[in-house]
């Protein structure tokens, strides 16, 4: 017999499989994603990640599958998370606001052509989306990693990618494996 609370944990275990299989419809823009990351590695450009909480987790997380190796040998591939250096976070924080943290450090290291993936799950964290306004005033291309809703974020984006759900846990499910056949696709041409 199963106990009320192995219900929930069964259900949210349903809602993420739910979930994932939705974001099957979205495998043509994700390849269009790695594509774009791939055009940009092959011209020397960079890859540009952030977001706040979890997303900062998936923005380190990914940024080191490129730096490190994901599922093969090759070559370290540039790319840095604007949420690991804490004297550049709380100086920014305090010397101007916690909004400013992303689009200070756009302003001075995204170039044209970089790629700055910008992850919230709202899709309207003010500093991700003053981040990628920076980013693409400087002439990156900003693919966005989001929930379903249309947003601040989505529209600033060359890209967006927004999961089939309203559900954090459930967006920051997909946004891993999302991000994972990102790095899966750039890698076979390393």
């Amino acid at each position: 017999m199963t106990k009320k609370s192995d219900t929930s944990l069964i259900e949210q275990f349903d809602e993420c499989l739910d979930t994932i299989n939705k974001c099957k419809d979205l495998l043509n823009t994700i390849e269009k994603s790695a594509k774009i990351i791939n055009t940009s590695l092959l011209h020397n450009k960079k890859i540009v990640s952030f977001g706040n909480g979890g997303s900062a987790a998936d923005a380190q997380h990914f940024v080191a599958e490129f730096i490190g190796r994901f599922q093969k040998e090759r070559k370290s591939l540039p790319a840095i998370a604007f949420t690991t250096d804490t004297s550049i976070i709380t100086s920014i924080s305090n010397d101007y606001s916690y909004d400013k943290v992303f689009e200070r450090q756009c302003e001075s290291l995204v170039k044209k052509d970089d790629i700055v993936l910008a992850i919230s799950t709202s899709g309207n964290s003010k500093n991700v989306v003053l981040g990628a306004k920076m980013a693409k005033k400087n002439g990156a291309k900003i693919i966005s990693l989001t929930g379903r809703k249309t947003t601040q974020l989505t529209k600033l984006s060359d890209i967006s990618i927004q999961v089939p759900s309203t559900s954090t846990p459930r967006i920051q499910e997909a946004h891993r494996l999302i991000l994972h056949l990102i790095c899966s696709f750039v890698e076979k041409n390393y």
